[in-house]
């Protein structure tokens, strides 16, 4: 291996990946400790909200509070198989006899020998097969609590008897399962950006940089926004309303 050959994937590539991975630390922090400066927070105590709304309403609401669930199940189903089609197809591609660097050799910056692309599609297909298993697990969690969310009298005297179920526990199972799919979903975005290593890695660190600020604008609400203002304001009433 000649350095003139890879400093640019090993210099650019780790340095988009560092740069999405200290985006979502500083996401999951605010997150945290600020949690209505996101709308991953404030999605959050709203589905906190709708979980109890579903256990008090149960009788009216089980067909809503089933359906809703199965629709964010089939969701996490389609990207799950996604994932799987994308392995399935990159390990057919690492499999065959056909030399797929040949017509790339001239068009691709950095290193291009049959080393870089292995090394390129296993670190493709190991994101992806993460992502797959992400989103495995929030279907599980997803599908336990359809189950659990139509318990009749969930919350009534829940400190008798040897059996304790309370809707605070459906509702961290039902963010565990979300938390999970968004993970997945993330590692899904990551893994899509590192297929554009194979045609070079100044391609990978423009497109993680551009998907990092369309990130930003998606998952943090903005201040001079008075929609959102009002939305955060109602929110808070609402999880004061609930804790109360």
């Amino acid at each position: 291996m000649e350095w003139k050959r890879w400093y640019l994937d090993v210099i650019l590539v780790p340095l988009a990946l560092v740069m999405m991975l200290c985006y979502h630390i500083y996401l999951s922090f605010m997150v945290r400790t600020h949690p209505f400066s996101t709308l991953l927070g404030i999605n959050s105590r709203g589905r906190r909200i709708w979980i109890c709304s579903m256990i008090k309403e149960n009788q009216k609401m089980n067909i809503l509070a089933v359906q809703t669930l199965r629709n964010i199940v089939m969701g996490a189903t389609l990207m799950a198989t996604t994932c799987v089609l994308l392995c399935a197809g990159l390990a057919a591609v690492l499999s065959s006899t056909y030399s797929i660097k040949k017509p790339l050799n001239d068009a691709v910056f950095g290193a291009h020998g049959d080393f870089a692309i292995t090394i390129k599609y296993l670190t493709i297909l190991t994101i992806f097969i993460f992502s797959f298993f992400f989103h495995s697990l929030s279907i599980r969690f997803l599908n336990q609590v359809a189950i659990l969310v139509n318990i009749p009298n969930l919350d009534t005297n829940p400190s008798s008897g040897c059996f304790s179920l309370t809707s605070e526990h459906v509702s961290e199972m039902f963010e565990k399962g979300i938390f999970l799919n968004t993970v997945g979903n993330r590692l899904f975005y990551t893994g899509f950006s590192l297929m554009l290593w194979i045609f070079g890695p100044i391609l990978v660190f423009f497109c993680v940089m551009v998907m990092v600020l369309v990130l930003y604008n998606l998952d943090f609400v903005t201040s001079n926004n008075n929609k959102e203002k009002q939305r955060v304001v109602d929110c808070r009433r609402a999880s004061s309303d609930l804790n109360s």
